[in-house]
């Protein structure tokens, strides 16, 4: 399954194998990439779904890795049973909103969004 920006492969790639099976489904999946494409563009003030077709190819990658590690963030938090510990499913999502962070700082920066000519 699919949003705009990324696909639930990616989003259940940096889940990792512990990810429960019940959210693999692709009704959870769709809503959790629709829910980090809203939170995208609310921060970043842009409606990069809206307008995705017109941006560059390194745009692009930013805004999949964004969004498929807050949709990843989602899967995990949503059942951490499977995880051999709690700290394994913490570390993951620690490690997965750092990285969420750097790539917000930069679809936040309006200097960034008007050079890409957007």
């Amino acid at each position: 399954m699919a949003g705009t920006l990324c696909l639930s492969g990616a989003t259940f790639y940096k889940a990792g194998a512990n990810v429960s099976a019940t959210i693999k489904n692709d009704t959870f999946a769709v809503a959790m990439i629709n829910q980090a494409e809203g939170f995208l563009n609310a921060i970043s003030k842009y409606d990069w779904v809206a307008n995705y077709a017109s941006l560059n190819a390194i745009t692009k990658l930013i805004l999949e890795e964004a969004c498929s590690n807050l949709s990843a963030i989602y899967a995990i938090q949503y059942d951490m049973s499977g995880f051999t510990t709690r700290i394994e499913a913490e570390d993951m999502i620690n490690i997965l909103w750092a990285r969420f962070n750097q790539c917000a700082k930069i679809l936040e920066n309006q200097d960034y969004v008007k050079s890409i000519g957007v």
